[in-house]
């Protein structure tokens, strides 16, 4: 196989290299003047099973280029089978209609990549299941779940006040798999969103008193969702609140929000590379899924089932 990255998240890249114990395949993604984006693949990929790895987050029209010109590249390149693997896939809650005259912008960037000549996709933790119904070509979506419950388990041991709690009601199917996982139960926060990234709690819905909880999410932009259903459970009586998201967009005056919160601490995966400022941050803590995204690609290239890493 051959693997191949984009700028937007090279540390996971070649982390997912040294899983596989295969280096990262020489090539050229860079700007022109413009800001065009031009690539150059040095290597020869014809016949080759490539994987190119790429998260379309911040700048998510940029890096979004980059993937589908690295794809048109290797088409051009007579590569055999071209996997696009996104750990964070961009545009990903625009998925469908929210009022007259919006776009569906989930569908339009899964008909660009496949336009590009991508054959297969490769993500983690979808915001709606559904969106791989977007794609005509087969899409894997891998579940972080596993990972991040591992690390539950070795930094809450034999914590029988643990509880799982889904910020909304939408999560709740996500947050009852880690629940049912770690054995633990599950609580529920009620909110109304007012408008774009405004969020209020309503009502929790289970019994927090004296637990340790557990905020467990998709998706973590400006972080009002999060930070004020912290601090709703804190009021109810939990004992502790700490949240595990798998994708930590954190734009904004997220981590300055996080910072000031009733968060104990915020733990998100690798699918982004954060700033600086964030991974600075004393509250936040990043869990590294290399290895789940590397044997998945390995699981892929071998022709294996890869819904048994979630067995």
């Amino acid at each position: 196989m051959k693997l191949i990255a984009g700028n937007s998240n090279l540390k996971l890249a070649e982390a997912i290299g040294d899983h596989l114990d295969v280096p990262l395949t020489r090539a050229q993604v860079r700007r022109f003047s413009d800001n065009e984006v031009f690539v150059v693949i040095e290597e020869n990929v014809r016949g080759e099973d490539v994987f190119v790895i790429q998260s379309t987050s911040y700048p998510a029209n940029d890096n979004l280029m980059e993937l589908l010109i690295c794809i048109d590249a290797l088409t051009r390149a007579s590569a055999k089978r071209i996997t696009a693997v996104m750990p964070y896939f961009g545009y990903a809650r625009q998925d469908r209609k929210v009022g007259g005259r919006t776009p569906i912008s989930a569908k339009l960037v899964a008909n660009l990549i496949t336009r590009a000549g991508a054959n297969r996709v490769l993500t983690m933790d979808l915001h709606s299941g559904q969106i791989q119904g977007f794609f005509d070509i087969p899409t894997d979506n891998l579940l972080s779940t596993p990972v991040l419950a591992q690390d539950i388990r070795e930094n809450f041991p034999k914590s029988r006040d643990l509880m799982i709690v889904s910020p909304d009601v939408g999560g709740v199917v996500r947050a009852r798999a880690l629940a049912s996982r770690l054995q633990a139960d599950l609580a529920i926060v009620d909110k109304r969103r007012s408008g774009p990234g405004v969020s209020e709690v309503m009502n929790i819905i289970g019994d927090v008193k004296g637990r340790r909880c557990i905020l467990f999410d998709d998706i973590i932009d400006g972080g009002g969702t999060i930070c004020n259903a912290a601090a709703a459970l804190m009021d109810q009586g939990a004992a502790e609140v700490s949240a595990y998201v798998s994708h930590g967009v954190l734009s904004g005056g997220a981590v300055e929000r996080v910072e000031a919160s009733a968060l104990k601490e915020l733990v998100v995966t690798d699918s982004i590379d954060g700033p600086d400022i964030v991974r600075q941050s004393p509250k936040v803590r990043y869990v590294s899924v290399a290895s789940l995204i590397g044997e998945a690609i390995r699981r892929i290239a071998n022709e294996e089932s890869v819904s048994k890493l979630f067995d």
